[in-house]
């Protein structure tokens, strides 16, 4: 595979050469007007100078930056990201009002005299960027040396002018800017540092995230205390249950007989009560009740019971019934009761306690919800307050830095000034000449390939072949040209015969034994010679054929049957008084017409032309003809006329064995092709196959590559013996003959 397109690659690059060989004159013609233009207008091209001024551009503004408190000071900055300052002031420097100036004061004037226009200065002037430095450089270009240095100096002198210029507008406007706007921030620094002010005293607010976070370890420790207190209770409340059902006793009833217990006036009244009570029993034991002892015990125990309920509903808030039992208790129960109301005060001052720890959770709770608020609007009127005091300090800064600043002062300065250039730039002769011979060759090249392009002609064998697609038979070199192993540098007509060594006589001698091949079924005959077009050599191909056959033993008869420009009687020098035509009319015989021109070769000329050849060659008599020389010959070749021209080829073909079709690539196009292998079609005929004429060989080339001109080159007497009629192809004139 890779040597294939080795190949190939070889292939297209001599065929290339090819073109360039052929076409050598058109690139030497086009190469020869581009140089000569080329160094026409390098030579009388006026000598062009080059003057050059260069700029450098400090970091620091000292003015730029002072209305815009965001920047910092000094610094050329552009707007974004992909902008180069050096780019912006090269732009100024390019602007109107500084060039306007520069021609203004120079009178710079164009070839008509009149002032010289912006775009007209702008082509000759160049502003750039030193690569990797802060400079910018500055040159013009001029046929006057003075002019060119003088314009770059003016127009450096003007713009540092319109530097200084612009730095003392802002430098104002800055000042004027700042004096006005320093009295304003200062009122929202008040503003804002009174506002937060009363935030604070408004919301008791001293530090809220310390705050915060003591409020967060309070609200942990509140929780803590209220699980502990709730506990307590939990258990003094257990303790007071136990106690009242051991006692039989409420809390109140507790508390009451507690304080029964303890009052002295009870239970100095109990124990009279008691002691009259027992006197009475042990009185009842002895009397009567009616006796006055029992009356008397009986009238002191009810008044000593009154005088008791009397002490006890003193004694205690609500009317209670005590019962006497109860009024004199003993130590043991005594103790419980005390352990009670102890419990029943621990309760409620337990509970309390957790009524107490539960709100002060909530309000802890509340108030941690709205610090996050409070810390929001704090930090809000805090940031109004920092931007309004770093506001009105940087204005305060600016307006004592523009108070100081050295206005008269840019951001640029000249590094070089342009002097007079003593060497002019252009024309570059010997470039210029350079660039016109490179342009010429390549526009010469162009040009042939673009004729070779416009040239439909088909212009080698395997072109003819692929458009066609009929098995190739032969090839047949060109003649006039020395042939690879041929020894003449012109050859005859008849090469087979006058030239028996030539390389033409091999191509005949190929020829005639491949049309042995191209019949399987039966011996070939009769065969017959067309062509597409007029001047493709189709007599020559049937004569040197005849020859070529008659060679090998055969007995061969050539007849003519072009009625239209017959041309065999020329070649063979034969007289052309009877013929064909004279046989097929009946006032001669076929015999007798014949005539000898070789050993076991005879021509039948085409006689004198009739009127309605067509007729004559599609009649009955054509036929019985040619089946009268297939019995007297070996082999019958019959030259016709063109296919384009005339109908008749293709009613001689049908008298043929086979067409033999005979091909010239440069008068053959597609075209040509396409209708040719239309008409064969349509026709049902025989195709034999194809045989290239006119062909040149290449030792460097291994195809044949066909020659523009008409490859037999005759005398001006033959070619008018011939009946030659010349026309112009697309690039070349060729000789439309039946050759």
């Amino acid at each position: 595979m890779p040597s294939n397109q080795e190949d190939q690659n070889s292939f297209d690059l001599q065929q290339y050469l090819l073109i360039l060989k052929k076409r050598w004159l058109v690139i030497a013609a086009v190469t020869g007007c581009i140089f000569g233009l080329s160094a026409l207008a390098a030579f009388r091209q006026k000598p062009i100078y080059e003057a050059e001024g260069k700029l450098v551009f400090n970091k620091t503004d000292r003015v730029s930056s002072l209305t815009s408190p965001i920047e910092q000071l000094g610094e050329l900055n552009s707007l974004t990201e992909l902008g180069n300052p050096l780019d912006t002031e090269a732009e100024i420097i390019r602007s109107n009002p500084i060039i306007a100036k520069t021609i203004a004061n120079l009178n710079l004037s164009d070839q008509r005299g009149k002032p010289l226009e912006i775009d007209q200065f702008l082509r000759k002037l160049k502003v750039k960027s030193i690569r990797g430095t802060d400079i910018l450089a500055i040159s013009y270009n001029s046929s006057n040396p003075k002019e060119a240095a003088a314009v770059v100096n003016s127009l450096m002198r003007y713009y540092l002018e319109n530097n200084i210029y612009i730095n003392q507008v802002q430098a104002t406007a800055a000042k004027n800017f700042l004096s006005k706007q320093l009295p304003e921030v200062e009122v929202r620094v008040v503003r804002a540092q009174t506002a937060l002010r009363r935030f604070k005293e408004e919301n008791r607010v001293v530090a809220l995230e310390q705050e915060a976070v003591t409020g967060v370890e309070k609200l942990g420790d509140l929780s803590e205390q209220i699980t502990q207190a709730q506990a307590n209770l939990v258990d003094v409340e257990t303790r007071l249950k136990l106690l009242q059902r051991q006692l039989k006793l409420n809390s109140q009833q507790a508390i009451d007989i507690g304080n029964l217990s303890q009052s002295r006036g009870v239970q100095q009244v109990l124990t009279e009560y008691q002691q009259v009570q027992n006197e009475l029993a042990v009185a009842q034991t002895r009397y009567t009740n009616r006796h006055p002892t029992i009356a008397n015990l009986t009238t002191k125990r009810a008044a000593l019971r009154k005088q008791l309920g009397i002490r006890v509903s003193q004694n205690l808030d609500e009317k209670l019934s005590v019962s006497e039992q109860s009024l004199q208790i003993g130590g043991l129960k005594q103790n419980l009761i005390a352990q009670l109301v102890q419990s029943n005060v621990e309760r409620s001052a337990l509970a309390n306690r957790v009524n107490v720890l539960k709100n002060a959770y909530a309000l802890s709770q509340k108030r941690l919800s709205v610090l996050p608020q409070l810390q929001e609007k704090q930090q809000q009127l805090e940031r109004q307050s920092q931007v309004a005091q770093s506001t009105y300090e940087e204005l305060l800064k600016r307006l004592q830095q523009v108070e100081v600043v050295n206005q008269d002062v840019g951001n640029a300065r000249v590094v070089s000034a342009a002097s007079l250039p003593n060497k002019d730039i252009s024309p570059r002769i010997y470039l210029k000449l350079a660039v016109g011979g490179l342009l010429g060759i390549m526009l010469g090249v162009g040009t042939a390939l673009l004729l070779e392009a416009l040239d439909k002609s088909q212009k080698t064998i395997k072109q003819a072949q692929h458009l066609l697609g009929y098995r190739l038979l032969g090839t047949i070199p060109q003649l006039g040209q020395k042939a690879r192993g041929g020894s003449g540098e012109g050859l005859a007509l008849l090469a087979v015969r006058d030239n028996p060594e030539s390389a033409v006589s091999s191509a005949f001698e190929m020829l005639q034994m491949n049309l042995n091949f191209t019949l399987f079924d039966k011996p070939l005959q009769v065969v017959a010679v067309v062509s597409s077009t007029p001047g493709e050599g189709r007599s020559f191909v049937a004569a040197n054929l005849a020859i070529a056959k008659a060679h090998i033993g055969r007995r061969v008869l050539l007849i003519d049957a072009d009625m239209r420009h017959s041309c065999q009687q020329d070649i063979w020098k034969l007289s052309n008084s009877i013929g064909l035509s004279n046989v097929l009319v009946g006032q001669a015989e076929f015999s007798h017409t014949v005539q000898e021109v070789l050993v076991n070769l005879d021509v039948l000329t085409v006689g004198t032309i009739q009127s309605y050849p067509a007729a004559l060659l599609d009649s009955q008599r054509m036929a019985l003809l040619i089946q009268e020389a297939a019995k007297n010959y070996d082999f019958v070749i019959i030259d016709t006329p063109a296919l384009s021209l005339f109908a008749d080829a293709l009613m001689l073909s049908k008298l043929a064995d086979g067409i033999l079709l005979v091909v010239r690539p440069s008068l053959f196009n597609s075209a040509t092709a396409t209708a040719t292998k239309t008409l064969l079609e349509q026709s049902t005929q025989n195709v034999l196959g194809i045989v290239i004429n006119g062909v040149t060989f290449d030792t460097d080339y291994p195809d044949y590559y066909a020659d523009k001109s008409y490859g037999v080159k005759r005398t001006v007497k033959e070619a008018e013996l011939c009946n030659i009629h010349f026309s112009k192809s697309s690039s070349d004139s060729t000789m439309s003959t039946e050759l």
